[in-house]
């Protein structure tokens, strides 16, 4: 809880959230905002890929951008992501290819592919390389942002002792 100035003299606000989730009884207590999940976008449309940030971005996410899977696979920070959200189709190396090398790589980030060419084997393709969700393109707003709070909760609730 932090104490802000409100403008009036003598007056000041306290500013806090209210948090019941890790709350045992359940009872609402005053706590600081929680850190915000950091999401990996990896996408080689660069339109895509700054759409896709403004919107995770909005709902409140931290959001680092890669504009190729190779990229990512190079990155020193690879393990640091809560979700990755990869594009199926790149020129490099596709969404499905970079999701088999995290997974040999002991990456277990949950991975939502993105896809704008879905086809009847996508799917099970994507759960074969560990992949947790495929989501269409262009309407990816309202689902996406869905999907990835979920791979974020369910991480979380796993990783909890």
């Amino acid at each position: 809880m932090s104490q802000v100035n409100s403008g009036v003299a003598g007056t000041s606000i306290f500013v806090g959230m209210i948090d019941t989730r890790n709350s045992v009884t359940g009872e609402a207590g005053i706590g600081l905002p929680s850190k915000k999940s950091m999401i990996y976008v990896v996408d080689d449309d660069y339109d895509v890929r700054t759409s896709l940030r403004f919107l995770l971005e909005a709902e409140g996410f931290d959001v680092r951008t890669f504009s190729s899977g190779t990229a990512l696979l190079g990155s020193s920070t690879r393990h640091c992501a809560e979700c990755l959200v990869v594009d199926y189709k790149m020129a490099e190396i596709d969404g499905l290819e970079l999701a088999y090398r995290l997974r040999r790589l002991d990456v277990s980030t949950p991975i939502i592919l993105i896809t704008g060419y879905p086809d009847e084997s996508i799917s099970a393709k994507a759960t074969s390389v560990g992949v947790r969700q495929v989501v269409l393109k262009p309407n990816l707003e309202g689902n996406l942002v869905e999907c990835v709070r979920n791979a974020i909760d369910e991480r979380r609730a796993v990783d909890q002792p």
